[in-house]
């Protein structure tokens, strides 16, 4: 197995845990528990082939990524309920979600030998797409989009530092391990430390 199938692997699966625990949280049945699963875990990664014209598509090349994302939902069914509390193991799976799927978007576009600017936007797209579509079809606000937290900042600075260690160290499993890393730590001290950007404010206009 390559090092970019292992990090799609990874991906797929934690990301359809969290689509499966929006589903638990939302009382789907079992179809919208796998619905939910896959469409969190393949929709980042579908788009950034579809973008990068890879024929075919990941999943459609090798099926195995559907019943990975499936299977994950079979269990978090059954398994749902004994989380003391699911919204909080959905938040911190879904940080670490993150950094594999925008280290495994990135290295798809290293491989592609794709300049620096699509290599950063196919990490943050293989990164935040699957959780954005997951939460907009269940009617819940975007993790993307909490006011004051780190998410595409962090998405972002994580493909950014993949494409500076390949620059310097020319080392893929170097570069996609900074990204990794790199992104975890800036959404896990967003979410634990409160780290932020400023956000806009409006003023009253002047009379």
């Amino acid at each position: 197995m390559t090092l970019l199938s292992l990090l799609d692997y990874a991906s797929v699966l934690i990301f359809a845990i969290t689509g499966a625990l929006v589903a638990s949280r939302a009382q789907l049945d079992l179809i919208g528990f796998a619905f939910i699963a896959c469409l969190t875990a393949l929709g980042g990664g579908t788009i950034r082939d579809l973008l990068l014209d890879r024929n075919p598509i990941f999943w459609i090349a090798n099926p195995t990524y559907l019943a990975v994302a499936a299977g994950a939902a079979l269990v978090v069914f059954f398994t749902a309920h004994l989380l003391e509390s699911r919204l909080r193991t959905l938040i911190w799976l879904d940080s670490l979600a993150l950094a594999v799927a925008v280290a495994a978007g990135a290295g798809v576009a290293l491989s592609l030998d794709q300049s620096a600017i699509i290599v950063i936007l196919m990490g943050m797209i293989t990164g935040c797409m699957g959780g954005l579509m997951r939460d907009v079809v269940v009617d819940e606000v975007p993790l993307v989009l909490k006011q004051g937290e780190l998410y595409v900042t962090a998405a972002f600075a994580g493909a950014a530092t993949a494409v500076l260690v390949r620059v310097y160290e020319y080392d893929t499993f170097l570069a996609l391990l900074a990204c990794a890393i790199v992104t975890w730590i800036l959404r896990a001290g967003s979410l634990f430390f409160g780290w932020h950007l400023p956000v806009y404010k409006s003023t009253p206009p002047k009379t």
